[in-house]
C-alpha cells in the first residue's frame, strides 16, 4: 500500500514537512507497514522555498541583500536537491525574503520609495553560482517599482533626462528616460525564469497593480494615482525601446501587476513566464510520478475555503491525483465557508483538526498533536472501507 502525503505548510504553526511528518506518524498508527511518500508542498508564495527544500533535499542559502528601504535586511533562496528536466539545477527564491512587507514596519511603509533591489542581488547570487533555472515566487512585497530595483541590481542602468541613474521606489519611475541593459548580468540570458503568479492583474488602471495593491503597502489614494502614472510612464519608456531583448506590451498582460508590477518586469525585461504557482511546485518537485502508483493521496492546508479551489494547493494536488484515479482526502486547520467547493472538483473527504473551541494561541501550538490524532483517525476510518473490498 502505498500513500502519499502532499500537504502545504500549516502557516503560524507546522511547516509542510511538519504537516506531512504528523499526518504519517497518524497514519503509522493503523498501517504501520504502508509505504509512505513525503512530498512537502506549496502554492508559490510564502513557505514555497521551504517546502520544496524539503521535498527535493535541497539546501537554503542564506544572504545579506538591501531591503526596501534601502537598508540590509536577511534573506534567503534555496536550490533544490534535483535536476529539472533539462539536467540543470534549479533556484526558487521569494520575493517577499528580500523585498517582502513584513521587513517593513507599518508606520515606514510608503511604496514611493521602498525597491525591489534586493531581490536582484538574490537572483545575482544564484546566477553566480552557475544556476540556470530559476523559480521566483511572487507576493507578499513591500515595493511599487515594477521590478526596477531588481534590474538595477542585476546590472541595468535606469536614467533620467540628464543621465544619471533614478532613485529607489516607485515614485522615482516617473523621471525615467531610458534604460541599458547591455550591462545585465552575463548569465542572465542563458537562464530559464519561470514566475509563480496567481493574479491577474494588469499593470495599471483600476485593477492595476497601484489601486488594487498600493493601500496595502501604504499608499493613500494621492500616491496611488501617483504610482499608476509612474508605472504607465515606465511601461512607455520600455515599449520606446529598439532592444531586441525587451518585451513589449506586457502592460496588459495578466499578471503584470502582481507584486507591485513586478510581474510586467520580468516578462518585458527577463523573458520570464507566469505560470500558477501550485503549478510550477507540482512539476518541479515531481508529483505526478509519485501519484501513478499510489492508493490514496492526502493533502492540506491551513484552512480549507472557497477559495482553496482557485490555485491553492490542495486542488493543484487533488488535479494531479485525479488523473491517475487516486482518492484525495483534505486535511486541514480550519474549514471555512465555502470548503465543500473542493468536494464538488472531486476531493473524497476534507477534515478540521481542531477538536474543540480554544484560543487561537493553543490552536497554534497543538497543531502537531491535533493532526496526528486526526489523521490516525481518518486511517481507522478508511481501514474500515478496505475490509470491506
Amino acid at each position: 500500500m502505498k500513500i502519499v502525503i502532499a500537504p502545504d505548510s500549516f502557516k503560524e504553526s507546522l511547516s509542510a514537512l511538519d504537516v506531512a511528518n504528523a499526518i504519517e506518524q497518524g497514519f503509522k498508527h493503523i498501517f504501520p507497514h504502508a509505504q509512505y511518500c513525503k512530498i512537502p508542498m506549496a502554492d508559490g508564495g510564502e513557505g514555497t522555498v521551504q517546502a520544496m527544500v524539503d521535498a527535493t533535499g535541497g539546501r537554503i542559502i542564506k544572504r545579506r541583500v538591501t531591503g526596501p528601504l534601502g537598508t540590509q535586511v536577511n534573506a534567503f533562496y534555496g536550490i533544490l536537491g534535483q535536476p529539472d528536466a533539462n539536467g540543470q539545477l534549479t533556484a526558487v527564491i521569494e520575493m517577499a525574503a528580500a523585498s517582502g512587507l513584513h521587513l517593513v514596519p507599518p508606520p515606514q511603509r510608503n511604496p514611493l520609495i521602498t525597491t525591489s533591489f534586493g531581490v536582484g542581488e538574490l537572483i545575482a547570487d544564484a546566477l553566480n553560482q552557475g544556476i540556470k533555472h530559476i523559480i521566483l515566487g511572487l507576493g507578499g512585497s513591500a515595493t511599487n517599482d515594477a521590478g526596477a530595483g531588481m534590474m538595477q541590481a542585476l546590472g541595468a542602468k535606469l536614467t533620467d533626462m540628464s543621465g544619471s541613474d533614478i532613485a529607489f521606489g516607485g515614485a522615482a519611475l516617473a523621471n525615467l528616460h531610458h534604460i541599458d541593459i547591455q550591462s545585465l548580468h552575463p548569465n542572465i540570458n542563458d537562464c530559464q525564469i519561470e514566475v509563480a503568479c496567481d493574479v491577474d492583474n494588469p499593470l495599471c488602471g483600476p485593477r492595476g497593480a497601484s489601486v488594487i495593491f498600493g493601500p496595502q503597502k501604504g499608499a493613500n489614494p494621492a500616491m496611488v494615482a501617483q504610482l499608476d502614472h509612474a508605472l504607465a510612464h515606465f511601461a512607455d519608456v520600455v515599449n520606446r525601446q529598439q532592444t531586441p531583448q525587451i518585451s513589449v506590451g506586457c502592460e496588459h498582460q495578466a499578471g503584470a501587476g502582481a507584486a507591485g508590477g513586478m510581474g510586467f518586469g520580468v516578462m518585458a525585461m527577463l523573458a520570464a513566464t507566469l505560470k500558477p504557482g501550485v503549478d510550477i511546485v507540482t512539476q518541479s518537485v515531481e508529483l505526478a510520478k509519485h501519484c501513478q502508483d499510489a492508493d490514496l493521496v492526502i493533502t492540506g492546508e491551513g484552512r480549507i475555503d472557497g477559495q482553496t479551489v482557485y490555485g491553492k494547493t490542495p486542488m493543484g494536488v487533488l488535479n494531479v491525483a485525479q488523473k491517475y484515479n487516486v482518492p484525495t482526502i483534505g486535511i486541514a486547520g480550519c474549514l471555512g465557508n465555502g470548503a465543500d467547493a473542493i468536494l464538488k472538483q472531486g476531493m473524497k473527504a476534507i477534515f478540521p483538526i481542531i477538536p474543540a473551541v480554544q484560543p487561537l494561541e493553543q490552536v497554534l501550538s497543538d497543531a502537531q498533536v491535533n493532526l496526528a490524532h486526526t489523521a490516525k483517525n481518518i486511517a481507522a476510518v478508511w481501514s474500515l472501507s478496505l475490509k470491506q473490498t
